[in-house]
């Protein structure tokens, strides 16, 4: 893009070169998040039934005859996984006690914007909890990777979206602690804009390591994990327009901090003046 400037009574056209591939995606993804993650879990969806075996190629790298899904006892990676349960549910039980403190003192301001709690809260109930957890991984029927033939196991391989009575409940479609993982990424939407781009990086690191974690443990595909961390921030997305960038009316952070208000005086007993 050209420019112009004067420098000793002569014109000095200066080109300023567009912006790089990476930068440009980044602008893309930043205006359109709920359609870039959408057609994430699209693309992915397709790539992993076009090619099933990415999936086993892939947990046979971790797997061998003699000892199973051998990195399975690795200290470090236990650790990583109870690191990220811990935070998960570290951070959910941070929300509810200040909304109960809240609650408690309903003439002080909330400890966090209550826009920001719900938006949190909802989407942990409506991505890990429900679409994950109850919904997807309860009746997709998916066996784990250790439960099918290849692995030692009796159950035969399934698609991604394949609905098979081959597994009961708690199956491997799709990933959970995947999900709770990349849910905590929302945390770095509501950080001070200086601290969103370290503490989001540090973020997706830890989710990205709890989700190889479940591979190479034998308790998930590939395919299983790349798929819930797309659900998962496509919820995020959803709820971070309807929360905080565009919410409706009543949605919006002062009418839910005086509706707090109000309850916490009516359960006390009390009517605001």
């Amino acid at each position: 893009m050209p420019s112009c400037g004067h420098a000793g009574g002569k014109l000095i056209t200066v080109t300023v070169g567009q912006p790089g591939p990476a930068r440009r995606i980044i602008t893309i993804v930043s205006a359109h998040p709920i359609a870039t993650c959408a057609l994430a879990v699209v693309v992915s969806s397709v790539f992993f039934l076009a090619f099933p075996g990415v999936d086993l190629w892939v947990s046979d790298l971790f797997f061998r005859d003699a000892d199973g899904f051998f990195m399975r006892r690795a200290g470090f990676l236990k650790l990583i996984r109870q690191v990220g349960y811990l935070l998960a549910v570290a951070t959910a039980v941070w929300l509810i006690v200040q909304l109960v403190l809240k609650l408690l003192r309903p003439e002080q301001p909330s400890y966090v914007r209550p826009s920001i709690t719900l938006f949190l809260l909802s989407t942990l109930v409506a991505a890990p909890a429900l679409l994950v957890n109850v919904v997807l991984k309860n009746n997709w029927g998916r066996p784990r990777p250790r439960g099918v033939e290849l692995f030692g196991g009796d159950a035969p391989y399934v698609e991604v979206w394949r609905i098979t009575d081959h597994c009961a409940s708690n199956c491997s479609f799709v990933s959970g602690e995947t999900s709770f993982a990349f849910w905590l990424t929302a945390l770095a939407l509501v950080m001070p804009r200086p601290w969103r781009l370290p503490v989001g990086v540090a973020l997706v690191i830890l989710a990205t390591a709890l989700s190889v974690n479940r591979i190479v443990f034998g308790g998930h595909f590939t395919s299983d994990v790349v798929i819930s961390a797309g659900l998962t921030l496509l919820v995020v997305a959803i709820g971070y327009r309807l929360f905080i960038t565009n919410p409706p009316a009543w949605l919006a952070n002062d009418r839910l901090e005086d509706g707090l208000t109000r309850l916490g005086l009516l359960l006390r007993g009390r009517r605001r003046e």
